[in-house]
Formats: C-alpha cells, sequence, structure tokens
C-alpha cells in the first residue's frame, strides 16, 4: 500500500495521542505520523521527514493552534537537549501521561483487565530534583569548550550553564569548570580521535546533607593545575569530594573503574527517610531523593511487614531499598552484581547499625537459584528492583518454587515489568495494588511498584 505522504511534504495534523517516547501522535488521511515536541490537542503544520508502511516521523514547523495542555518550557534548550521530552506539557498532564503508560503496558503487554492502580504520586516542586549529573565536554567549531548536555539521540554536545532539573549548586560547578579550563588550556575530549583529556563533569549533591562532589572523568591519570582546582572548587558552599575517575577506553561508558582523590572525602552522605547512605562515584543511588522516599513508603506499605518476615532483595544496588525493608523486617537479604556496591550496602548497615542485613555479590537470576538449589532458602517477601531489561526467566522460576506469600515489584520500565508480571500471574499469583511514581519528571519515564500476592485456595469442608 503506497503511503498518502512523501518525505519533505507538508502536511496539518491534530496531535491526538503520546506515544511510548513521548512524541506526539497524529493522522493525516489515515497515515499516523509521530510528532516530537507537540501535545494531544495541538494542530500544526509538520514536515515529513521519513515514511515507513504504517507510519512516519515528522518534525513540527507551524503551531497553528496550541493545546490547552501545552506550556511554554522554562528551559530554553528543552527541544534540543535529550534530557526532557515534556518540558512542554502541563504537568498534571504529564502525570496523566505516565499512569496511562503504565496501564496501557499491563493491559496490552499483561494482559490484566480492570486495573485498580492507586493515584499516580506527583511532585510538588517538578524542577532541580536531580541529585547527580553528568556533563559531557566537548570542543566547539571555534575551538572553546562545550559542556552541556548530548542533544537527543545524538553526542552532540548542546552547551549550557543551567539545568532546571539538576541541582542549583551546578550552576557554580559549571561556571567555575568553564573558567578553569579556558585559563589553563585543559584539552575537551574528542570522541572521534579519542583525544584529549577531560570527557565529563559528574557531580552529586545531598539532598538533605547539602554535601557536594565533584568527579571530573578524564582520559589519563592525571590532570594539570591540580592546586588551582581544587582551590576554585573548595570555595562552593557544600563541596565534600573531589576527584578523578580514570576512563582511557574507546567507550561510550561514562566512567571507568579507578577513581583518584584530589580532596576530601570519596565520597557524600544523604538520607532517605532516617537511613544514611554513602555515595560514590560509581555508586548507584536514585536521583530523586523527594520522590525516592516515597517509592520506598510505597514498597515498605506494599511489604506489609510485621517483623518476624525473612525478605529478599533482588537487583539491592547499594542497600537503598534493603535498609528501608529492614527496618520492618526480621532478615534482609540482599543481592547485588557489582561488588563496589555490595561494599557500599554493607558499610551503609555498619552506619546506621543495621543488623538484620546481609549481602551477596552476584547476579540474581544465578545467586537465588543456587541458594534455593543448595540450601533450601525461603522468603515471606521478595522484592525485586530489576534493570530496565526486567527479571530473567530462571529468577522468576525460582521465585515460584520459593513461593513467598507476596512479591514487590520496584520498575523502572512499565513494558518488561507487564511480561515478568504476566509470567507469575499466569502461575500462582494474582495482581492486587499498582502505583506509579513520577521519579523522572519531564522526561518519559516512570517508576511503578506493584504487590502481587500468592493465590490462596479455600477448602470448602
Amino acid at each position: 500500500m503506497k503511503t498518502v505522504v512523501n518525505k519533505n511534504d507538508l502536511v496539518e495534523i491534530t496531535i491526538e495521542d503520546i506515544g511510548s517516547d513521548g512524541a506526539g501522535i497524529g493522522k493525516y488521511q489515515g497515515y499516523t505520523l509521530f510528532v516530537k515536541d507537540t501535545a494531544v490537542g495541538d494542530r500544526a503544520v509538520v514536515k515529513v521527514m521519513k515514511t515507513g508502511k504504517s507510519y512516519g516521523f515528522a518534525r513540527m514547523v507551524e503551531l497553528v493552534k496550541p493545546s490547552k495542555y501545552r506550556v511554554e518550557p522554562r528551559c530554553p534548550i528543552a527541544t534540543k537537549c535529550g534530557g526532557c521530552q515534556l518540558q512542554h506539557m502541563d504537568y498534571a498532564k504529564q502525570l496523566e501521561y505516565k499512569e496511562n503508560k503504565v496501564r496501557n503496558c499491563l493491559t496490552r503487554i499483561g494482559g490484566f483487565c480492570d486495573i485498580q492502580m492507586e493515584p499516580i504520586c506527583g511532585m510538588e516542586e517538578p524542577y532541580y530534583y536531580r541529585n547527580k549529573s553528568q556533563f559531557p565536554v566537548g570542543k566547539r567549531k571555534d575551538g572553546g569548550a562545550a559542556i552541556g548536555f548530548y542533544a537527543g539521540r545524538t553526542h552532540a554536545i548542546i552547551d549550557t550553564e543551567h539545568c532546571y532539573i539538576g541541582a542549583k549548586v551546578n550552576v557554580d560547578i559549571l561556571k567555575f569548570m568553564r573558567t578553569f579550563i579556558e585559563q589553563y588550556h585543559i584539552e575537551p575530549y574528542e570522541e572521534e580521535t579519542h583525544q584529549g583529556l577531560l570527557r565529563h563533569i559528574l557531580t552529586r549533591v545531598g539532598y538533605q546533607t547539602g554535601e557536594v562532589m565533584v568527579c571530573l572523568v578524564v582520559n589519563g591519570r592525571d590532570i594539570p593545575h591540580k592546586e588551582e582546582l581544587v582551590k576554585g572548587l573548595q570555595a562552593i558552599p557544600g563541596m565534600k569530594s573531589i576527584c578523578l575517575n580514570v576512563n582511557r577506553s574507546k567507550t561510550n561508558v561514562i566512567l571507568g573503574e579507578t577513581i583518584v582523590p584530589l580532596w576530601g572525602e570519596t565520597y557524600i552522605t544523604d538520607y532517605i527517610g532516617d537511613i544514611a547512605y554513602r555515595i560514590s562515584p560509581l555508586s548507584f543511588f536514585q536521583v530523586n531523593p523527594v520522590q525516592t522516599k516515597k517509592l520506598y513508603d510505597i514498597a515498605l506499605q506494599y511489604a506489609d511487614l510485621h517483623g518476624d518476615e525473612v525478605v529478599w532483595d533482588l537487583y539491592c544496588g547499594i542497600g537503598t531499598i534493603s535498609l528501608f525493608l529492614a527496618q520492618k523486617a526480621k532478615m534482609v537479604y540482599g543481592v547485588e552484581i557489582i561488588p563496589q556496591a555490595i561494599e557500599d550496602a554493607k558499610r551503609n548497615a555498619q552506619i546506621n547499625n543495621i543488623k538484620n542485613a546481609k549481602f551477596f555479590v552476584g547476579a540474581a537470576e544465578e545467586v537465588l537459584p543456587a541458594k534455593y538449589k543448595e540450601e533450601n532458602i525461603h522468603a515471606d517477601v521478595i522484592v525485586v528492583d530489576p534493570p530496565r531489561k526486567g527479571c530473567a526467566q530462571s529468577l522468576l522460576d525460582t521465585i515460584l518454587k520459593m513461593t513467598p506469600k507476596k512479591v514487590v515489584y520496584v520498575s523502572c520500565d512499565p513494558a518488561t515489568l507487564a511480561r515478568d508480571l504476566k509470567y507469575l500471574c499466569e502461575k500462582d499469583y494474582k495482581l492486587v495494588k499498582v502505583r506509579a511514581v513520577d521519579q523522572f519528571s519531564h522526561s518519559v519515564h516512570v517508576e511503578t511498584v506493584v504487590l502481587i500476592e500468592k493465590n490462596t485456595i479455600v477448602e470448602i469442608q
């Protein structure tokens, strides 16, 4: 079937829906077009950029009539930067979009019907929430340093000094670093040639403590003018840690494995609720501390612990959820594949004087089946917080064999969440509660907490 539009055609459409990547969806004579930076209700003239048999992609040329859900983005580079896909959309509409995204995946992929979702947990202030930022450094065409963020789906750096979702102290850090780079002729890294020294500027900020870390990712083992660098960064309020991360690989992975301390500690400390966590440059720690507290409160509420339960926390990272759960459980066992994260988890347990948490290094899909086979372990509650790819089937099979009363699934990807829940609930479990959490305001990403419970068969006498 021939498409009704061709590349470079100008057509006028109304946006009727939003896709999973945040692009608006409209139709021209029945042919579907995806258009970035549009909102439901926008009437726009768009230029067709690419066509397929059943759908194509276009970019907005003229906004004929704006949607009632459209707002002016605070950030002047929001449409160029790859970080915020939804800043042009009213925040209440963003929340509705994310809640529907979860519901649609559970229905379409999971096969669940009549899902009674609890209201999405949004933010009171959806700006300046990120406690971690990674700024790539490169060369501008004039030879100067470009510091900012990658444009969407590219490695072209959009130069900026102000991110509206990052910590406010980043403005001072980037201002100093720009001056330092120019004054001392620090060579920005060039991906194409693998030349240059400074690759990324990583910052971490304690939301409750105010402690600040700056970690410079370098294509080398040292950086010139360290004294001047340290002196300048020390002047920024809250500075506690200044270090280098050595990454000499020809890769787009941001961090290497070696940390070189320059001044202060190699970590900062922050709290989620009453639990203190040490956070190093390599630590995985949720980027939105305000919403993380809400996320973990929901997980704890769904687990409904009374003090006599054994809990397994899979993909535990530095023990963030594990230690939260340990406040109410008899014993918590955490599993994480990254050795440094497990060392951090053990240290965090010591800091908080938590003695009912034990941690194991290894892939969850290997550790749990092996422990079950060799030691016949059991669990009253299992908590999983996997990466975007979800859980391996071998892990899901072991969960089914262990027959915990409850499984609390924390997910950053509604599609793999729905797939895994379908597998578990086709066997011995039922879906009980679902709640989305807006962990990444102005982006298309959403966290979800789900409770499934073991089916119980009541015998009739």
